[in-house]
C-alpha cells in the first residue's frame, strides 16, 4: 500500500469535469485507488462518490493507491494530482 497527501490547488476543488478525468485515470489500473477527505474514503472509480466527497480548493486529500500495479498506479495518480487539481 502507498498513500500521499494532497493539498488542492484548482479554484473550485474536484468538480464535474476534474472528478470525470480522474475516474478514467484510476479505472486505467487493476489496483484499488479511494480518495479520503474528513475520515471519509471513497474510489476514485465511482464518479458520484468522488464528487459527494466535496472537495473545495484548500482542501487536503489523502489518496490511498493499494493492489497489483500499485506502484504505476501510484505514480500516475500523483501525477494527475498534481497537473490537474
Amino acid at each position: 500500500m502507498q498513500k500521499f497527501s494532497y493539498v488542492i490547488k484548482d479554484e473550485v476543488g474536484i468538480h464535474a469535469r476534474p472528478a470525470g478525468l480522474l475516474v478514467k485515470e484510476a479505472k486505467k489500473y487493476e489496483s484499488k485507488i479511494q480518495i479520503v477527505k474528513d475520515a471519509k474514503s471513497v474510489e476514485a472509480s465511482k464518479l458520484m462518490a468522488l464528487m459527494g466527497l466535496g472537495v473545495k480548493c484548500g482542501d487536503t486529500v489523502e489518496v490511498v493507491v493499494e493492489g497489483s500495479d500499485e506502484d504505476a498506479a501510484f505514480e500516475g495518480i500523483q501525477t494527475f494530482f498534481e497537473n490537474n487539481l
